[in-house]
């Protein structure tokens, strides 16, 4: 017996958009089911642009719960697109009729997202690697996460996240690559092909970070993490002006160097008012091949050095969250795009980047910046 078209609506309902993260039937993308006495299900489905790039995605997706059902005998998809009036109702379903400067989600009072603002004093301190690799073991433990790249000019998170899909534009939204889970935005994704640079100065970098926060469709996240650029300059401001509630995260290495740069790093938020959420130190050590000695490449101490500088600066306990150590697989799972927290969980610097991340994620929803609706009691 064929399939009934209620179980076929049921069916579709469990097929989730690879960009948008909800269900198609709640999208309005399901056009049309048409089913034969034999057993043939013929579904219609409308792509939100044409050219999607992960069209395959949903036919196969839709193939494979339509399928399963008993009755079927085949299924056969056919693809259309939105036109400009869908397009539009898609928009104001998923963020409401809002005004032509999109205001901030994560700024607004009911937002319970997280942000992390991951900071260092200087380059090649590891901190890209540290926001991949937190980010991916945060949605390993079942969060909603996201990434912005802030770091403009050094822009590296797609591939250390094997993100090689572009952003899809629905009227003036622009939907981010998932890759492991994890939504990212980053300016390399709307560079023509190949190595160019960004010749970009102030305020096009502040303009750019607005878009990626408020023109990028984020859903509800859990935690977002934006990978800023070394230093204190246009970028680090910014964030502060535009998330004031970002807490920042400050990397470092244990050479005293190294720390005392990113100990004024840390410092900015004495004059933005933000929070500091605890120093890591990368490339703590690097464990002896031969014997379980640890061996100090980059000295020692500098980790803690920082924490304590901004503890006394900032007049509250800035905590040092973790040491990871020096490993190979993590700098090759950056070059190819696969996470070590995924690839090797039990790995030293895994294992740490792991309890990092399970640290900075226990903090539960707080009334902090929520409207409780309170009135004085009139008598």
């Amino acid at each position: 017996m064929a399939p009934t078209q209620e179980q076929v609506t049921a069916a579709l309902a469990t097929v989730i958009d690879p960009e948008i993260r909800r269900p198609i039937t709640d999208l309005g993308m399901v056009k049309s089911v048409d089913i034969t006495p034999d057993g043939v299900v013929r579904v219609g489905v409308y792509l939100t642009i044409a050219g999607c790039p992960l069209k395959d995605t949903i036919r196969r997706d839709v193939t494979a719960s339509v399928s399963r059902l008993d009755g079927v005998t085949g299924v056969e998809i056919e693809l259309d697109v939105m036109s400009t009036e869908q397009r539009k109702e898609l928009q104001t379903k998923l963020r409401g009729d809002r005004a032509p400067e999109k205001e901030i989600p994560f700024n607004q009072p009911g937002s319970l997202t997280r942000v992390f603002a991951v900071a260092s004093g200087k380059g090649g301190v590891g901190k890209s690697s540290v926001t991949v690799n937190l980010a991916a073991a945060m949605s390993a433990n079942g969060l909603k996460v996201g990434i912005v790249d802030a770091d403009i000019y050094g822009h590296s998170i797609p591939r250390m996240l094997g993100a090689s899909e572009r952003p899809t534009k629905v009227e003036d939204m622009i939907m981010p690559p998932v890759a492991h889970d994890i939504k990212v935005i980053s300016v390399g994704m709307f560079k023509p092909e190949g190595n160019t640079p960004v010749v970009w100065r102030g305020p096009m970098l502040d303009r750019a970070l607005h878009q990626f926060l408020a023109d990028v469709y984020w859903g509800d996240l859990d935690v977002l993490l934006l990978d800023l650029p070394p230093g204190t300059g246009d970028i680090a401001i910014s964030v502060a002006q535009r998330l004031p509630s970002a807490e920042i995260l400050v990397v470092t290495t244990p050479q005293m160097a190294a720390a005392e740069v990113a100990e004024r790093a840390g410092s900015i938020a004495a004059q933005t008012h933000q929070q500091i959420a605890g120093v890591i130190e990368n490339m703590a050590w690097l464990p002896c091949p031969h014997c379980d000695e640890r061996i100090a490449v980059f000295g020692e101490g500098g980790g803690q050095t920082v924490a304590d500088a901004l503890t006394r600066t900032l007049g509250a306990r800035v905590p040092l969250l973790g040491q990871v150590p020096i490993d190979l697989r993590l700098r090759e799972g950056g070059d190819e795009g696969k996470p070590l927290v995924l690839t090797d969980p039990d790995a030293p610097a895994a294992a740490e980047l792991r309890s990092i991340a399970a640290t900075l994620s226990k903090r539960g929803s707080s009334l902090k910046g929520l409207q409780l609706g309170l009135a004085p009691n009139r008598r």
